[in-house]
């Protein structure tokens, strides 16, 4: 079984400045045990809230809440001014307006059960995720027709997935041919005609 870990950073814009926000996951080895999703951004947002309001209930003081939860003071003071408005509730995170998305959350099941396979499960040659191939998949696996920038969010915003750029190496690199040049040709060439 493949293990896939991936690190998700994402540079957010708080009231204060930018902040990287980072996601570590790692499913587990074990088919027995299921893995659970990683959290979207909007979903960490409202931990980190649901936080506060715990510390708020307990009297921390704002400054306090702030580095245990990650923000800065002038968040926890806007988090504060809404919690003894609305309490707890008007810190949850509301539903999105608009266009419902195209894929419902047991559709973005089934495409992460897909992705996590692999790319050469699905008949590719290598073993790497391009926006066309995770189009392709979602099609093959839920009949529903993404466009680039659609299959983009789903990776980023549904699925926590980040951009992972593969590591250029030649694929002819014979170590011990190079250790031979460094250790015979290369000193010729240093000393010069």
């Amino acid at each position: 079984m493949q293990i896939i870990d991936l690190f998700v950073v994402r540079w957010v814009w708080w009231w204060c400045g930018w902040e990287a926000v980072g996601v570590a996951y790692q499913p587990s080895p074990s088919t027995a045990v299921a893995s659970l999703p990683p959290l979207s951004r909007p979903q960490l947002a409202e931990a980190r809230r649901v936080r506060a309001v715990e510390l708020f209930e307990e009297g921390v003081s704002n400054a306090e809440i702030a580095q245990a939860v990650g923000v800065c003071a002038e968040s926890v003071r806007r988090w504060r001014r809404a919690w003894q408005k609305g309490g707890a509730s008007a810190l949850r995170r509301r539903a999105a307006t608009g266009r419902p998305p195209k894929l419902d959350d047991a559709q973005v099941e089934t495409v992460r059960a897909a992705l996590e396979q692999g790319a050469q499960a699905h008949g590719f040659e290598a073993d790497l995720w391009t926006l066309e191939r995770v189009r392709t998949v979602v099609e093959r696996v839920t009949g529903v027709v993404l466009s680039r920038a659609s299959a983009w969010r789903l990776l980023t915003g549904r699925l926590g997935w980040s951009l992972q750029r593969p590591e250029r190496r030649a694929v002819e690199k014979d170590e011990s041919e190079i250790a031979r040049w460094i250790a015979h040709e290369w000193p010729h060439i240093k000393k010069g005609p």
